[in-house]
């Protein structure tokens, strides 16, 4: 029986997965093969490109509009911009190949990488209120990105390598907080920290 003065309420209990392995494993497998490109292990090819695309791209959108469902502007907002971010970034190669546009270079790819990194330098201070591992994801990605703008605005090929070995360091991190969660929901317990 409705009790009267609960008649007009309406009580929603949310049943849906927790979207955030999906964004970060997407982000940080797609920024862990990046970098492996960036650090000199291999050339930007199609791998890339796809993982781009569909993984870190579409993958993170998804998630992000599944946070969304959830009320949690922090991870909309982070996983949508960072899944168009990948789009853009696979963009930039293959419009070039298809002789529709060049590929930007030197100031223009520098700007591109600091606003990105003066975003997550943004998204890092939220992370201040959430858990250490995102603090560590955000605080290596913002980094990241304005190590990144600085080898495009200065041509240098060192600071480009040592990028690509903190972005490593970066993209394992978001795996592990990715896997971390999926374990810690599996087993009702934090068995991995974050």
């Amino acid at each position: 029986m409705i009790d009267e003065k609960d008649r007009n309420n309406i009580f929603i209990m949310d049943g849906t997965a927790n979207p955030g392995p999906l964004g970060l494993l997407g982000f940080g497998m797609t920024t862990v093969l990046l970098n492996l490109h960036n650090a000199g292990y291999f050339a930007l090819g199609s791998m890339i490109l796809a993982m781009g695309i569909f993984y870190g791209g579409l993958a993170q959108i998804i998630a992000g509009i599944m946070e969304w469902k959830k009320k949690n502007t922090f991870g909309t907002t982070a996983f949508t911009s960072y899944g168009l971010f990948w789009m853009s970034f696979a963009a930039m190669l293959i419009i070039p190949a298809l002789d529709l546009a060049s590929v930007p270079e030197g100031a223009a790819m520098g700007w591109y990488l600091f606003m990105w990194g003066l975003f997550t330098a943004v998204m890092f201070i939220a992370t201040l209120r959430i858990n250490r591992t995102l603090q560590f994801v955000f605080g290596s990605l913002a980094l990241l990105f304005f190590l990144l703008s600085a080898a495009e605005f200065t041509g240098s090929a060192l600071i480009g390598t040592i990028a690509g070995y903190e972005g490593i360091i970066c993209g394992l991190s978001a795996v592990y907080g990715g896997l971390a969660q999926v374990i810690n929901e599996v087993y009702g317990k934090a068995v991995c920290p974050l």
